[in-house]
């Protein structure tokens, strides 16, 4: 088939790298003679654009070219801006003004005693890509905004997937855009911060990015040399508190540091939930490492210094893995596009760039190998019996 227009977006929160996939496709693009739209503040783009509204047009939908795309690769962020949107669970007070009366499937729930009543607005989805007669959509995001690309397509939309998320749990993919980027800024934090928590001889808690999956803690975990707690493994508080207290006691400037994902639990505590549920279902998470500060205290009597690395590593401009990684995603999916491919995901499985299928959103995250990755009685990161391994040391 011939592609005259494809439309891009991006969903979730921003990570360093986006931009170079964005102009990567649209100079990708220029050379066959395709159009690409640019799709502004990811899915919201699609459920909320009145197309017949000249101002709503002019917020959710932009013609991009060589020229306002040519220097947007220098910076972090996503040109496109972005929402945590899911048009297959809407709730009324969600619904924009001119779809409000109109009839879409609906499902009500109950959770904690309170009923809500969401709708699946997928029907007008599809009537704005027909609309704006797209031949194609690439969808950038982590398993929330990649479960609706899977949806479209199986509705018989066209659509290309590319994993974005600093947690890298993406199914099928061993790495995903800004994960390189989000390692770096933690090391660096967590290596400035050590002259402050050595001087003052405390233990420094980090709290890191990681809902469900533990490969931002983990990884840099692996390169600074420390202690980490995971979601998928539940510690022993005292064992913790017992190994820290050791570390302390053998540095020679008397401190002792460890990374904690936001989804870290030990066994008899759940982290806590504030706020609404966002659109996929999630609410924030309290902060684990402040709970594990006054666990500390209360146990040892010993000072503690918390840091939240959580938004800071998103920041910014992404470094060289990441943009080579973006670069080549954006390529392949152009590729893709040419030989007529839908449904898939660009990948890195066993080492090496792949289009793999898009991740089955009923089967969740992808998790952390506790028997090959890491040491449960330690709490760190396993670093043997590497030799063979994918050179981001998993595999898909």
């Amino acid at each position: 088939m011939s592609v005259k227009r494809i439309g891009i977006l991006t969903g979730g929160g921003d990570v360093p790298g986006l931009n170079s996939v964005i102009k990567t496709v649209v100079y990708g693009s220029s050379e066959t003679g395709a159009e690409v739209i640019g799709l502004r503040r990811g899915w919201e783009a699609l459920t909320h654009v009145n197309l017949e509204d000249p101002a709503s047009r002019t917020r959710y939908v932009l013609p991009l070219n060589r020229d306002n795309t040519r220097v947007i690769d220098r910076t972090g962020g996503t040109f496109l801006h972005s929402s945590r949107t899911n048009p297959s669970k809407m709730t009324e007070s969600k619904l924009p003004a001119h779809l409000k009366g109109k009839e879409f499937p609906s499902k009500t729930s109950t959770k904690d005693g309170v009923t809500k009543v969401t709708y699946d607005v997928t029907q007008q989805v599809l009537a704005n890509l027909e609309a704006l007669k797209l031949d194609y959509l690439i969808a950038i995001g982590g398993d929330d905004t990649l479960s609706y690309a899977a949806r479209l397509d199986s509705e018989g939309f066209r659509v290309i997937a590319i994993p974005k998320t600093m947690d890298n749990d993406v199914r099928n993919t061993e790495y995903c855009i800004g994960f390189s980027t989000a390692i770096t800024r933690a090391t660096e934090a967590i290596e400035r911060q050590r002259t402050t928590v050595g001087s003052h001889e405390r233990i420094g808690i980090f709290r890191i990015f990681g809902r469900d999956a533990g490969y931002t803690a983990l990884y840099t975990a692996y390169v600074t040399s420390m202690r980490c707690c995971i979601p998928e493994y539940k510690f022993n508080l005292q064992h913790l508190i017992e190994l820290l207290i050791t570390d302390k006691q053998y540095n020679p400037s008397n401190y002792a540091l460890i990374i904690l994902s936001e989804g870290a639990e030990w066994d008899g505590y759940q982290v806590k939930e504030v706020g609404e549920a966002d659109a996929f279902g999630h609410k924030k998470k309290m902060n684990v490492g402040e709970d594990l500060s006054d666990e500390i205290k209360k146990s040892t009597g010993e000072e503690t210094i918390v840091s939240d690395l959580t938004y800071d590593l998103r920041s910014g401009s992404p470094d060289f893995v990441d943009k080579m990684v973006a670069s080549t995603f954006a390529s392949m999916a152009m590729d893709c596009i040419q030989q007529g491919q839908h449904g898939v995901m660009m990948a890195i499985s066993g080492g090496c760039y792949q289009a793999v299928p898009i991740p089955d959103p009923k089967l969740g995250s992808r998790r952390v190998d506790l028997n090959t990755m890491y040491n449960t009685r330690r709490y760190r990161p396993n670093y043997a019996n590497k030799l063979g391994l994918p050179i981001f040391l998993t595999r898909a």
